[in-house]
């Protein structure tokens, strides 16, 4: 199993907000929803938009550029179920937020 990349300070990502990130060369959305984490790749497959950096509702993080809605939980797309961001295991280990790519898209579940 890959090492756990260090991400970000957990304090940069409170419940209800969004970031985003680079670990690995890659970009990353890290999401906190009501006190859980949950990473999905950052770029968005419509037009490589910022998804860290949109609006995140419940579990659904909104691209800024156009408006697509993934469920930071499975990497779904709201709308087409053939559309999905691969998902990653992330955790909160002594105030930091690490990050761990397993490869597979949607096949992690958050770990805390």
């Amino acid at each position: 199993m890959p090492d756990w990349i260090p991400i970000a300070e957990a304090s940069e990502c409170p419940p209800g907000t969004s970031i985003e990130r680079v670990a690995d060369g890659r970009m990353v959305a890290i999401a906190n929803v009501d006190g859980t984490l949950h990473a999905i790749d950052g770029l968005c497959p419509h037009q490589g938009g910022p998804l860290g950096t949109g609006e995140l509702c419940a579990a659904v993080l909104t691209c800024p550029w156009h408006g697509w809605q993934f469920d930071v939980t499975t990497g779904r797309h709201r709308v087409s179920a053939t559309v999905r961001q691969a998902v990653h295991d992330v955790r909160e280990r002594e105030g930091r937020i690490e990050i761990r790519f397993n490869g597979g898209v949607g096949s992690a579940e958050p770990t805390r």
